[in-house]
């Protein structure tokens, strides 16, 4: 699914964060320490190896909202830029932080001059935000930003299933009306 804003294209699409080929920077849904760790954390430290969580270290540890940017070793991009969620119902405002870490990346990608983002679905795994109200904060952040954005042509939300790609499109269907 795609839409365009502003001269920026907004896509949806199901798989893997870390095997986005076509895309300049990934963001990690990293935990605090920035180390390897379960889910997307887990494969990007994976398919980046060793190297990365080095590079990392000095840059944390980061609090809920925040973003840091760094290299992206063997991965396929040239960066990842790094938000740490916030875990559901214990950081608050969770809604304020959740829209932070988008709003996070982007302004870092903006600062370095990236053409593309590719978004996995912040704080829905383990932090256990629920799919639906994750994806209205971060499309409606993402399509807020989008009207300032000037190197940025490219936003794609990667969705791990089936089903979490479908709330995703039903939400942007919502907000596009």
């Amino acid at each position: 699914m795609k839409q365009f804003i502003n001269g920026v294209t907004l896509e949806l699409m199901q798989g893997d964060i870390a095997s986005q080929k076509d895309i300049t920077a990934v963001v990690n849904a990293a935990n605090a320490e920035l180390r390897i760790g379960g889910g997307v954390a887990g494969a990007i430290h994976r398919a980046a190896g060793p190297g990365l969580e080095r590079e990392c270290q000095p840059l944390a540890p980061i609090r809920p909202g925040e973003a840091v940017i760094s290299g992206a070793h063997n991965l396929p991009n040239k960066y990842v830029i790094h938000c740490l969620g916030p875990v559901y119902g214990v950081d608050k405002p969770e809604d304020e932080l959740l829209a932070d870490c988008y709003r996070n990346a982007l302004n870092i990608a903006e600062e370095k001059g990236i053409d593309s983002v590719a978004f996995p679905a912040i704080s829905t795994g383990a932090f256990g935000y629920p799919m639906e109200s994750a994806a209205t904060i971060a499309l409606k952040t993402v399509l807020e930003e989008a009207k300032k954005l000037k190197s940025i042509k490219t936003i794609r939300f990667v969705l791990f299933s089936k089903s979490d790609l479908e709330v995703h499109a039903a939400v942007l269907k919502g907000i596009a009306m």
